[in-house]
């Protein structure tokens, strides 16, 4: 299953015997041709748009949680020494 596959080689194995010429290069396969519209450009570049405002939204958000925390913790403190 996770074994690579790989292609036949349609040329056969190299004698033994050695000759002047030289190997053919091997040919390279293309990939396959991948069609994209703008649609599914515009929907990613959206979506990348609204997960980076909502990581923002989110690390604004633990920013302030934490300021609060510090000065209530600072504010009962100064209650507690009067």
């Amino acid at each position: 299953m996770f074994l690579p596959k790989y292609p036949d080689n349609p040329t056969p194995p190299p004698s033994h015997t050695h000759t002047a010429t030289t190997d053919p290069a091997p040919a390279r396969r293309s990939l396959p041709s991948v069609s994209i519209d703008q649609k599914t450009v515009a929907a990613l570049v959206i979506g990348g748009v609204v997960l980076t405002a909502l990581l923002a939204a989110v690390a604004v958000t633990a920013i302030s949680v934490a300021v609060a925390a510090v000065v209530l913790r600072s504010l009962l403190r100064d209650q507690q020494r009067h």
